[in-house]
C-alpha cells in the first residue's frame, strides 16, 4: 500500500543581512519507517531527493538495503528572519510482524524520528559547513557556524511528521 507522511520544519535567526552564511536546506533527510523487506521496526531510512529509492538501514543481520521509498516534493519557503521546510516522501508498506522486536509495524512508526540537513558557507573563513536538527532534541536548538561561531538559526519546535494517507 502506498503511504505518504509529510515533513515540516522552521528555523528563526539572522538568516539575511550581516554575516549572511547562505543558509539552506540540504535536499537529504533521514526518517525513522517500519520496513516490510527486512521485517523490522523502527529502521533509519535515508533519503536523497532525486534518487528512486531510500536505503533502510536494517541491522546487524541485515545489511543496508534499498527500499520502496522516496522524497515526493522539496519545498522551501525563504523569508528576512525565517526558512521553512515541507518535505512530502512516499513508501510502500505492508503489514508485518517484527519478531525480534514482537510488534507488528505500522504505517508510520509508533515512536516517528526525523534528520533534516542544512549546509551554510562562512564568509569569513571561505569555508562550507553542515548541521542537521532532529525531531527528539531538546528545544530551542541553536546553531552556529562551525568556523566563526556567527549564530545561523535557532529550531523552537521540533519538525513535525504527519501521516497523510
Amino acid at each position: 500500500m502506498l503511504r505518504s507522511v509529510e515533513i515540516t520544519a522552521e528555523l528563526t535567526g539572522p538568516l539575511r543581512g550581516e554575516g549572511f552564511h547562505n543558509l539552506h536546506w540540504q535536499q537529504r533527510l533521514e526518517l525513522s519507517l517500519d520496513c516490510f523487506i527486512c521485517q523490522r521496526t523502527r529502521r533509519t531510512t535515508s533519503f536523497q531527493h532525486g534518487q528512486e529509492h531510500a536505503l533502510c538501514s536494517a541491522d546487524e543481520e541485515h545489511p543496508e538495503h534499498p527500499t520502496a521509498a522516496r522524497i515526493a516534493a522539496f519545498d522551501v519557503t525563504d523569508e528576512q528572519e525565517r526558512t521553512a521546510l515541507r518535505a512530502a516522501v512516499d513508501y510502500w508498506w505492508a503489514a508485518f510482524h517484527d519478531t525480534k522486536r514482537n510488534q507488528a509495524a505500522a504505517a508510520l512508526s509508533l515512536t516517528p524520528w526525523a534528520r533534516l540537513h542544512l549546509g551554510y558557507y562562512c564568509p569569513q573563513a571561505r569555508q562550507s559547513g553542515t548541521f542537521s536538527i532532529q525531531t527528539n532534541m531538546i528545544r530551542p536548538v541553536r546553531a552556529t557556524c562551525g568556523h566563526c561561531d556567527h549564530p545561523l538559526a535557532t529550531s523552537k519546535d521540533a519538525p513535525a511528521i504527519r501521516l497523510l494517507t
